[in-house]
């Protein structure tokens, strides 16, 4: 792990930066203190020297971004932008590069634009999920959000890094569709059809002249978007909703054998995903409630907690959207798929129109899913290890037996999922711990490690990771000699020849840090 200090930062620059940013914005929006650096930190880092910014400062519209990455490349201060920094398990709102300044762009929080007709919307950073849900809300739900167990975060920010949700838009880096963005050298483009000076076509279509900028921009260091337009699902006449369970741990192979074909015909419009029993039980509450024990879960308090609680070993909930007479079709096909695989299928819950809101399995955000983190009890932490692998059921099975086995080494307690795709499957392992207990942190840290290695052996690599090991995981992607990662630099040195943005990001270095 490279781990980067403060101290290749100018403490003179700094102060110069510091001078610059508050003829900018404002002494009220520049947050320098001890404090202020604490509050940016990631809390749930194992070290947080080690991405410890130097204070941050808030922009609220276009021209103040604009002018604050100016300021950073005349003084080489590098800049750490976030959306929100509720970016939990993967960095928060913390740096890769320590000593860095962030640029917290949540007050740029207004909903630019409902499109009902064409189902768009256009979004600045700072808002969040529960911001979305609200507005459409009194607009009476024409149209559905998706959204991630944290809804904390931003809509732009997560759809950016990759994240997703449980429905059938819920790839939101492929809702994205148009993108206003600062670069490096305070230069304003905008991608796609926005391109043309009033331009009609910019959030509605992925195919404009020349190369396609939305997808660079996520997860990259190129570029602050400022304005980002996305795909929203029109509301459906009705949906119905089926629970699924696996009664073992190696029954895995057979979900995942279940879900792929209908996946890929198109009979499950989303990504369904098989959750393992800890990871249900760590929604309800901590693992004292269940087992007051040291050490890893013992199978038999396992099967216990599966019995209190009604669920299996695996667990899944398929949803189809739509109107009610093509979905209780489809709903028919998956009942007997699983029925002949050996997978009891219960009745479907069906809603319609016009009954409670809250049982439509349409995106509401929620925080729930965060109650995870306080399993081990003390103040809890999690991390994610989650590499994309074919949607095959031998290999599934291969990387569950193989991750589970690291899990119990570096005494874990094992929490794992796979988001079953057409043609990819997501590996998702919840990593939580006690950032308390110092031993567990090292094991955890091991346990991360050692997960690289062992992916990387069987061919495939992380979609996203902590700012601890973006480094580690970039080194995974080594054909030709690393050939990606060099096509990478060329493009963050020439856009970003001071090397001034977001220093590190998912590996990506500047010259001056390399």
């Amino acid at each position: 792990m490279r781990v980067m200090t403060a101290e290749l930062i100018d403490q003179n620059a700094l102060a110069r930066f510091w001078d610059a940013a508050r003829a900018i914005v404002g002494e009220a929006r520049v947050f320098n203190s001890e404090q202020d650096q604490l509050s940016y930190a990631d809390q749930m880092a194992f070290d947080l020297k080690s991405h410890a910014p130097a204070g941050a400062v808030a922009a609220q519209n276009v021209d103040e971004v604009r002018n604050l990455l100016k300021a950073a490349s005349a003084t080489r201060v590098p800049l750490w932008p976030i959306s929100r920094g509720k970016n939990l398990g993967y960095g928060g709102s913390a740096p890769v590069q320590a000593g860095a300044v962030i640029l917290d762009l949540s007050r740029m929080n207004r909903i630019l634009e409902i499109n009902t007709a064409l189902g768009y919307c256009v979004v600045e950073p700072g808002v969040s999920f529960f911001d979305l849900y609200d507005f459409l809300a009194e607009m009476g739900h024409p149209l559905w959000m998706s959204v991630p167990g944290n809804s904390w975060g931003s809509v732009a920010g997560n759809a950016l890094e990759r994240g997703v949700g449980p429905q059938p838009y819920g790839d939101h880096a492929a809702q994205i569709c148009g993108i206003e963005a600062v670069l490096p050298d305070g230069s304003l483009v905008r991608t796609g059809a926005g391109a043309i000076a009033d331009g009609k076509a910019f959030h509605v279509t992925h195919n404009s002249y020349g190369p396609g900028w939305d997808q660079l921009f996520c997860q990259s260091n190129f570029g602050v978007v400022t304005r980002l337009g996305l795909w929203l699902m029109p509301a459906p006449e009705a949906t119905m909703t089926l629970e699924l369970q696996l009664p073992e741990a190696d029954d895995i192979a057979k979900g995942i054998a279940l879900f792929q074909p209908l996946r890929q015909r198109g009979i499950i419009d989303h990504d369904a995903a098989w959750v393992s029993y800890v990871g249900i039980a760590s929604y309800v509450g901590p693992r004292s409630m269940f087992w007051q024990g040291e050490g890893l879960l013992p199978e038999d308090a396992g099967r216990e907690i599966r019995q209190k609680l009604g669920i299996g070993w695996w667990n899944a909930q398929v949803n189809l959207y739509g109107p009610e007479e093509v979905i209780a079709a489809k709903a028919r096909i998956i009942s007997a798929a699983a029925q002949a695989a050996g997978i009891a299928a219960p009745d479907w819950l069906t809603w319609r129109k016009g009954d409670d809101f809250g049982l439509s399995r349409a995106g509401i955000p929620s925080t729930r899913d965060m109650m995870m983190i306080d399993w081990y009890g003390g103040r809890g932490g999690h991390i994610g290890f989650s590499p994309i692998m074919p949607s095959d059921a031998k290999l599934a099975a291969e990387q569950f037996t193989r991750t589970r086995e690291r899990y119990e080494e570096f005494g874990v307690d094992y929490y794992g999922a796979f988001g079953v795709g057409g043609r990819q499957t997501v590996a998702v392992n919840e990593i939580l711990y006690d950032r308390d207990d110092s031993d567990q942190q090292r094991r955890v840290n091991a346990l991360f490690e050692a997960l690289i290695q062992d992916t990387h052996q069987a061919g495939f690599g992380e979609y996203r990771t902590h700012i601890d090991y973006m480094d580690p995981v970039a080194d995974t992607f080594d054909f030709n000699g690393h050939a990606l990662r060099r096509l990478n630099q060329t493009l963050k040195d020439a856009l970003d020849p001071v090397g001034i943005l977001a220093p590190g990001k998912q590996g990506i270095w500047p010259a001056r840090f390399r």
